[in-house]
C-alpha cells in the first residue's frame, strides 16, 4: 500500500506490523512523533501491546529489560541526549542478550544545545554491544524494522539492534512510502518464543554476577554473536526481498562503484545527495562511485574489502567526529584494510555536524580533494567547510 506519509508514521506503522508486546519510550525531539503514533495505535486498538509512559529514557529502556526477560517482544525509540541517558542500560540489554529493537532518530548532542541531525549519538554508542543498521531513506527504515527483529531474535544471535535514521531529514519528511502489510509481516516474522524466560514455575537467574574467571567469556559470546550476524543480515535481506519484492537490506550497497577510480564511503540520508552528485560528475567523465555502509555493527570487513579493492582512492564522509583522533567510520575502514593487501589511500571528512547542509557542491569538493590525495597531495582527515572566520 503506497501512501504519502510522514517518516515517523511510516516507522511507527512498521513497528506496529511487527506486533511488539511492549512499547516503552520517553518523548524527545525528533523521535517524539514515532511513539506518539504508536501510542495512538494502541489506544485505537490497532496494536495490542502495553504502551508504557515513563519518567526518562533511562527508565524507558530499563522497563524493556524486565519485559524482555519475561519473553516479550519489545520496541523503543530515542535520540541524542535520550540515547546518552540510556547508556548504562544499553550495556545491560546487550549483555543479557535481549533482542530489543530500537529506532534511533539521529540528532546532535550538546553542548552547545542543538536539535538538528548528525550521527554522533549512535556512532558514539558503537561499542555497547548492539547491532547498528543505518538507513538511507524512509522506505529503508520501514523495511529494516521487521528485518531487525528477525535478525535480533535468532537464537544464535540474540542481540539488540538500533535502526538508525537521520532525524528531521527522514523522521519529519512526507514522501511516498510502501507501507507494510501486517499479515504479510506475520508470515515473514514468526512469533518470538525465547528459550529462557523468567517464570516462577521454572526459576532461573538472569543477570548474575560474573567474577574475573567468567566475565571475558560473556564478552566473547557477544563478540561471536555479532560475527554470526554478518551472514544473518544478508540472509534476512534476501528473504525480505523474496517476500516483499524490495531490495533494502544487507551489509553494504554500491552505486556506480564497479569502475570507479574515486569511491566515496558513507552511511545515512546523505547518500541521496551523493548519488545526484555522482550522476553529474559521471556525465562529465569523472569516474566516481559510492559504497554505502548499512551495517556499522557488526562492521562488514570482508564485504568492504571486496567492494573497494579496485578503488584508486577512498574518501569517507561522515556526520560524527572522534574528538582527539578523526572520526569513527574512517578509523574502522583503515583498520579493516590494515591486514589486507589493499594499499589504497583513505581520507576522511567530518561534515554535516549539527545539521549543516551537505550539498552537491560539497561532494564535488570532496571528490577533488580525493583526486589530489591520489596524486600524493594528501590531507588524511579534515572538517569540511570549516568556517575559520568565526573561530577564535
Amino acid at each position: 500500500m503506497m501512501k504519502v506519509v510522514e517518516g515517523s508514521y511510516a516507522v511507527a506503522h512498521a513497528a506496529m506490523c511487527c506486533s511488539p508486546d511492549v512499547v516503552s519510550a520517553y518523548p524527545i525531539t525528533p523521535q517524539t512523533h514515532i511513539v506518539e503514533h504508536l501510542s495512538q495505535m494502541v489506544a485505537d486498538g490497532e496494536l495490542d501491546a502495553e504502551f508504557l509512559t515513563v519518567d526518562s529514557e533511562f527508565s524507558a529502556l530499563s522497563v524493556l529489560v524486565g519485559a524482555s526477560a519475561m519473553g516479550a517482544r519489545c520496541y523503543s525509540s530515542t535520540t541524542s541526549q535520550g540515547l546518552a541517558l540510556m547508556y548504562e542500560v544499553l550495556y545491560n540489554v546487550s549483555g543479557l542478550r535481549m533482542p530489543v529493537v530500537m529506532t534511533v532518530a539521529n540528532r546532535a548532542l550538546g553542548a552547545p544545545l542543538n536539535i538538528w541531525n548528525d550521527q554522533q549519538d549512535s556512532v558514539g554508542a558503537r561499542d555497547v554491544g548492539w547491532l547498528q543498521l543505518y538507513v538511507e531513506n524512509v522506505q529503508e527504515a520501514v523495511d529494516t524494522t521487521p528485518q531487525a527483529y528477525k535478525i535480533a531474535e535468532d537464537m544464535g544471535i540474540l542481540t539488540p539492534i538500533m535502526v538508525c535514521m537521520d532525524g528531521f531529514i527522514l523522521t519529519h519528511v512526507y514522501e511516498p512510502v510502501e507501507l507494510l502489510d501486517k499479515e504479510k509481516v506475520a508470515g515473514f516474522l514468526p512469533a518470538f518464543k525465547p528459550e529462557y524466560v523468567l517464570d516462577p514455575a521454572n526459576p532461573k537467574t538472569i543477570g548474575a554476577f560474573a567474577d574475573p574467571s567468567t566475565y571475558t567469556e560473556f564478552r566473547y559470546l557477544q563478540f561471536d554473536a555479532q560475527q554470526k550476524a554478518l551472514a544473518k543480515i544478508e540472509a534476512v535481506a534476501k528473504e525480505f526481498q523474496e517476500t516483499f519484492g524490495r531490495t533494502f537490506g544487507g551489509l553494504i550497497d554500491t552505486y556506480q562503484a564497479e569502475d570507479a577510480e574515486i569511491v566515496l564511503v558513507t552511511m545515512g540520508s546523505v547518500i541521496g545527495t551523493i548519488k545526484d552528485a555522482i550522476d553529474e560528475m559521471r556525465a562529465e567523465g569523472i569516474k566516481v562511485g559510492l559504497v554505502k555502509v548499512r551495517s556499522y555493527r557488526p562492521f562488514p570487513v570482508q564485504a568492504l574489502r571486496k567492494a573497494l579493492k579496485d578503488a584508486g582512492v577512498i574518501a569517507v564522509i561522515e556526520k560524527d567526529v572522534s574528538i582527539g583522533n578523526e572520526a569513527g567510520l574512517v578509523t574502522d575502514l583503515k583498520a579493516a584494510f590494515y591486514n589486507s593487501k589493499i594499499r589504497t589511500p583513505i581520507i576522511g571528512f567530518t561534515a554535516g555536524l549539527g545539521g549543516r547542509d551537505i550539498t552537491v557542491k560539497d561532494i564535488r569538493k570532496i571528490t577533488e580533494k580525493a583526486s589530489a590525495a591520489r596524486k600524493g597531495i594528501e590531507s588524511e582527515f579534515e572538517f569540511l567547510d570549516l568556517r575559520t572566520e568565526i573561530l577564535p
